[in-house]
């Protein structure tokens, strides 16, 4: 299987930032852990204009971040692995069952609890860490099996887009989500009307997101709505519109964006008793979801849809390898962070409970993945290709 150009760019720039990504987060602990930690929270409790310096982190920025990942999703429906039932079925089946079974198991652990509304906590992958992990293991570990990881991490995070939007507004406010619509509708004329420069976007797209965030849906879900009327073509020598956005994106999302969201939401006070908490109902509904879940999930869905003939193996692979895809898949991170702020907003402690999860079950999903792939899983030479 030859590799595409988007695929190594998106390979490359994953391997390099989740090595700066790691860093912030190392930096990030160690900053709430000494005596600059209060003086750090107050930073980010800083009014910044309208909003707290948190606020314009986490859903200023982080709709850019979603505006990327809108454009990834879009080009592979349109022209990449996506694009036809017969590339994308398998990615879809096991990220289906990667979300399902994860929410099952927290669901199972927490129903009835103060922490019930965490259930989409270990749901998400993060595609930085996960792909920077499986870039690092070489030619260990077949292309197909690196772009079977992509794909389903990228349907992934179009199904927490949709569970945030879903499950996690709080309140609407009509006026200003038919303020959205209507902005919405613009920018499906503008490309219906094959207007191709990206300012007559990106201003509304502002404007957008403003509206969006007073809605009470989460604002960062405008980044993707914006991201899907951005025009694209199938030619594979004509690059479109949302080819060149996606090109700019990459370097101050992977570089800048999201090791800032890792420094700003990975600064966990480590308090007496957090280490118990590990083995509460939470613990448990995280750590369980996101080490066992997703690869339970990833791999019964997976053998569902080849047994009944829909999908085959990624070329070249076996079993091992989609079991290892499985744990690095568990790496939920910045994703699962971002969703436990939103489901325990307002309440620091659980918060803080639910990301010292998150970081210790993404850690062991990611050695586990890593090692079962290094040295269980069998090398792609001896494999005969399907």
């Amino acid at each position: 299987m030859k590799i595409t150009q988007y695929f190594q760019k998106f390979f490359h720039s994953s391997q390099s930032s989740g090595m700066i990504l790691l860093f912030c987060v190392f930096v990030s602990l160690l900053i709430a852990n000494s005596s600059a930690g209060t003086s750090f929270q107050y930073f980010l409790d800083a009014q910044l204009g309208a909003y707290s310096v948190s606020i314009w982190i986490n859903d200023g920025l982080m709709a850019v971040f979603f505006l990327l990942v809108g454009l990834e999703i879009k080009r592979e429906i349109v022209e990449g692995e996506l694009s036809s039932f017969k590339n994308a079925s398998l990615p879809i089946f096991a990220a289906i069952g990667g979300m399902l079974v994860p929410a099952l198991i927290y669901f199972f652990f927490n129903n009835g609890t103060p922490y019930a509304k965490g259930w989409a906590i270990p749901m998400a992958t993060d595609i930085a860490f996960a792909l920077a992990i499986i870039s690092m293991l070489g030619k260990s570990v077949p292309i197909a099996v690196k772009i079977f990881l992509a794909a389903l991490a990228i349907i992934d995070d179009l199904g927490a887009i949709l569970v945030i939007a879903l499950f996690y507004t709080e309140e609407l406010h009509w006026n200003y989500l038919l303020f959205s619509g209507g902005i919405l509708l613009l920018l499906v004329l503008l490309n219906f009307f094959k207007v191709s420069k990206h300012i007559f976007y990106l201003v509304p797209g502002i404007f957008l997101w403003y509206c969006m965030h007073h809605s009470g849906i989460h604002a960062t879900i405008a980044g993707v709505l914006l991201a899907f009327t951005i025009p694209t073509n199938v030619s594979t020598t004509q690059i479109s519109p949302l080819e060149k956005l996606e090109q700019r994106l990459h370097t101050p999302v992977n570089f800048f964006i999201m090791p800032l969201f890792a420094l700003a939401n990975t600064n966990i006070l480590f308090k007496p008793g957090m280490v118990e908490g590990l083995f509460s109902s939470l613990g448990y509904g995280i750590v369980g979801g996101l080490l066992a879940g997703k690869v339970i999930g990833i791999v019964l869905f997976s053998f569902i849809a080849i047994k009944i003939k829909i999908s085959s193996l990624p070329a070249k692979s076996n079993w091992s390898h989609i079991i290892g895809a499985g744990f690095l898949a568990g790496i939920g991170f910045t994703m699962s962070i971002f969703i436990a702020l939103l489901s325990f907003k307002g309440h620091h402690d659980l918060q803080d409970e639910a990301k010292f999860a998150v970081l210790i079950a993404s850690v062991l999903s990611g050695f586990t993945g890593a090692l079962w792939l290094k040295y269980f899983a069998k090398k792609p030479e001896l494999i005969q290709e399907n």
